[in-house]
């Protein structure tokens, strides 16, 4: 049926042409002759096509420009009569007597056009004239096209100051008078539309009225650009009477439409003048109004005005802008008891933004408009509408943004109360955001207090909020979050001691509710935050004036134990290891021997009781070994027990390679380059004889195996820490054991039972040749080296 229509609408168009063109051209052949009588009989049958009332607006469209273009040329040649010595005034009389009254006013108009310009009359009494007569058609459709004509040739020809046209002193406000009276008028017709024809046709009629606004909008233009309208005029006349006509049409297209034509087509100076007159329609205004885009229009006008120019900010000031247009917000809110809640925060969003780019240094403004969006939001559930939680966002992204600082933000009481009202996954989004904003610009948060707000803030990513459990979330995403929330605990720092310990207490209380599958991200992050704390600490006298200062490195020590402890419930062995291997460094360079001791302790018995993975013990025991030979404090008593422990352990790994490794690395413990009373040969040399035990026992099940050359490389290994060792001066290092053990490893390379391995040859080239180096070197070290034979 639709397309039906649409087919059918296409052939009423074509006839209407056809007809048109017909009687246009039968009018050039009047003009061309000088015959007016016939011009104005073709010209007048030519717009009577106008008359159908079967096109839809935009098909008539089409038939109006044509008649448009047409009534240009009969208007030129009129005007030519007159020159001629045709009287206008008998022209004015004459198109009036033309059959129908749509050709004839269309006529009356074109000659009006002439009439005016000839100055034989008044402009504002021709207009008032024309104006009037045009009541004549009542069609909506026919009517609006009329009067739309009527602007058009009439628009440069208004009595307005400067114009040719302007008479008397007054004749400024019957240029006002003819244009609101025409807008009143076709708004009207406009309005009527909508109410034609059957219900089912609703829709329909919507759409056609849509595609015809900017016909009743054109005169608010009109009106903008006249020159005699100053901000007098403008408030005490010209907004009054269309305001008037906007809220008692009671039409939700047409009050939408003309309001946000008002605010785009006026100037700025003049909306800030006549604020309250404007904001005051506006809860007049029928309840399925879209008000609230057309105040974010207006609100975002007078932004850009304000910062186009520091001089008019005295202004907002003087009219109490930002009260005013809080008040309506309220007013609107009120009256449109139905408005959506996206409604409402998309308002507070833009009255934000206004507060931000016009009184920036408001806060109490900012807070204001927070509060009225909790006030509006108490009592509600937590919002779940996708675009209300998206419009709360950028209500509380908007302070960030502006001031690149989030502790100007927790100044602001209402800041957390807004955020409540998130759900918990847009409660994380904007957790994410204020920590993105805190990296972004840097921001150094250093009070505890301030810290405290800030966690609250972000709980949602620190905890899990009302039993929403963490593995609902996505593993990435959820990494990804804890993340951000480790980067930011290291932007917490104060230069007191005192406050920063508070700071730590805080962020500690905070994370450890945050559950088993958080603290393996921001435990870390906060031990290394107080040990750097310790390491401030370290260098004072009497670690800081003594033992009951309130901040001293022990009691920081303890407060670490308790928190890396925490890691035991998740289970995380291996990162809680590295941890007490950290705190054990700290404790060794502060020189506190029974701390450091306890953290090793903790580090071995988590790696006798935790650690069963064979590859994590290897990593393990080589952590502890290289963190033991490191540290200088402890007493022989002390270090023996330690040593002792780690070696044991490297002879235990499940793998002889592994464990051949790990107890040759055991002889550094033993010699220490930095400490004269760690250089104990025998035991280096202890160390280095086990481990080629080791390695021949893997030869030897190598050779079982058939062919695999794998411990071959093992024992180029341990031959270049024998060669470390002698380089060292360790006097139990002697060139015959070297020798021995290249001769050893020169017989196994080229025994049958072994499968040659070019990596094992090359390492073995290589330290021969260092070996040759070193002889050919000269000297006492040259000497050293010369009786072994490679």
């Amino acid at each position: 049926m639709i397309a039906g229509g649409v087919v059918d609408e296409d052939k009423w168009l074509a006839e209407g042409i056809a007809g048109f063109q017909q009687n246009a051209f039968y009018m050039h052949r009047a003009l061309d002759s000088n015959n007016l009588k016939d011009a104005l009989k073709y010209s007048a049958q030519m717009l009577s096509e106008l008359r159908t009332s079967r096109l839809s607006p935009h098909k008539y469209y089409e038939l109006y420009m044509r008649a448009f273009d047409e009534l240009r040329k009969l208007e030129m040649f009129l005007k030519e009569e007159t020159k001629r010595g045709c009287s206008v005034i008998d022209l004015y009389e004459l198109v009036q007597h033309a059959g129908n009254i749509l050709p004839r006013l269309y006529l009356l108009c074109t000659v009006g056009s002439v009439y005016i310009k000839s100055k034989e009359a008044p402009s504002k009494d021709v207009l008032k004239d024309l104006v009037e007569m045009c009541r004549g058609v009542q069609n909506p459709v026919r009517g609006l096209f009329l009067r739309s004509y009527l602007s058009q040739v009439s628009r440069d020809k208004l009595p307005d100051i400067g114009s040719e046209y302007e008479g008397d002193a007054d004749t400024v406000m019957d240029a006002v008078e003819f244009v609101l009276q025409n807008f009143t008028e076709m708004n009207k017709l406009w309005v009527r539309m909508q109410h034609q024809g059957p219900a089912r046709e609703k829709e329909k009629r919507e759409k056609e009225r849509s595609e015809l606004r900017d016909l009743v909008g054109k005169n608010l233009h009109v009106l903008s650009q006249i020159e005699g309208v100053d901000l007098d005029m403008y408030k005490d006349t010209v907004l009054p009477r269309v305001l008037e006509q906007v809220v008692n049409c009671k039409d939700e297209l047409a009050q939408y439409y003309l309001m946000d034509c008002i605010i785009q087509v006026f100037p700025d100076e003049y909306h800030l003048q006549t604020l309250e007159t404007l904001l005051g329609a506006c809860p007049q205004l029928q309840p399925t109004v879209d008000i609230k885009t057309v105040l974010s229009g207006l609100m975002e006008r007078l932004s850009n005005y304000a910062v186009s120019s520091a001089e008019v900010l005295p202004e907002f000031l003087q009219v109490e802008a930002f009260a005013k247009l809080s008040n309506a917000i309220g007013k609107v809110i009120e009256a449109q008891v139905d408005m959506p809640v996206v409604g409402y925060i998309t308002l507070y969003v833009s009255l934000l933004t206004f507060t931000l780019r016009v009184h920036p240094d408001r806060l109490d403004y900012v807070d204001q408009v927070l509060g009225a969006c909790v006030k509006k939001l108490s009592g509600k559930p937590r919002l779940e509408d996708s675009r209300a939680t998206k419009q709360v966002v950028a209500l509380l992204s908007a302070p960030l943004e502006k001031y690149n600082d989030i502790v100007t933000a927790l100044t602001l009481s209402n800041y957390p109360r807004v955020m409540d009202h998130l759900d918990n996954a847009t409660n994380k989004v904007m957790a994410v955001v204020i920590i993105q904003s805190i990296m972004k610009n840097s921001t150094c948060i250093s009070t505890a207090d301030k810290v405290e707000a800030l966690f609250e803030l972000i709980k949602g990513l620190i905890m899990d909020l009302d039993g929403s459990p963490v593995e609902e979330l996505d593993e990435e995403d959820f990494k990804e979050e804890q993340n951000s929330v480790a980067r930011l605990i290291h932007m917490l720092s104060n230069d007191d001691p005192e406050e920063m310990l508070k700071i730590i207490c805080t962020v500690r209380k905070h994370i450890l509710a945050g559950g088993p599958k958080r603290v393996t991200f921001t435990i870390p992050p906060l031990i290394f935050s107080a040990l750097k704390l310790v390491r401030r600490l370290q260098g004072q006298e009497g670690e800081v004036a003594g033992e009951d200062e309130l901040v001293t490195p022990k009691k920081i020590f303890q407060l670490l134990h308790q928190t890396i402890e925490a890691l035991s419930s998740v289970p995380a062995p291996e990162l809680a290891l590295r941890l007490y291997l950290q705190c054990a460094e700290a404790a060794n360079d502060c020189d506190l021997e029974p701390i450091a001791y306890e953290f090793f302790t903790q580090a071995f018995i988590l790696y006798e009781e935790e650690v069963a993975d064979s590859k994590a013990q290897i990593t393990a025991i080589h952590l502890i070994k290289g963190t033991l030979q490191r540290t200088h404090v402890f007493g022989v008593e002390n270090r023996d027990t330690l040593t002792h422990k780690a070696t044991g352990y490297s002879a235990k790994l499940l793998k002889k390679p592994d464990q051949c490794r790990a107890v040759y690395a055991c002889s550094h413990l033993f010699w220490v380059d930095e400490q004269d009373d760690v250089k104990d040969g025998e035991r280096v040399l202890l160390c280095l004889k086990r481990a080629l035990r080791i390695a021949n026992a893997a030869q030897e099940m190598a050779n079982v195996t058939r062919g695999s050359s794998g411990s071959i490389v093992l024992f180029v290994e341990i031959l270049n820490k024998y060669l470390y060792f002698f380089d060292k001066g360790n006097p139990q290092i002697t060139s015959s054991a070297i020798q021995s053990l290249v001769e050893l490893i020169t017989t196994e390379m080229h025994s049958d039972k072994t499968t040659p391995d070019p990596s094992a040859e090359a390492f073995f080239a290589s330290t021969l040749r260092y070996i040759q180096f070193q002889k050919q070197k000269g000297g006492a070290i040259g000497e050293r080296y010369e009786p072994i034979k490679v």
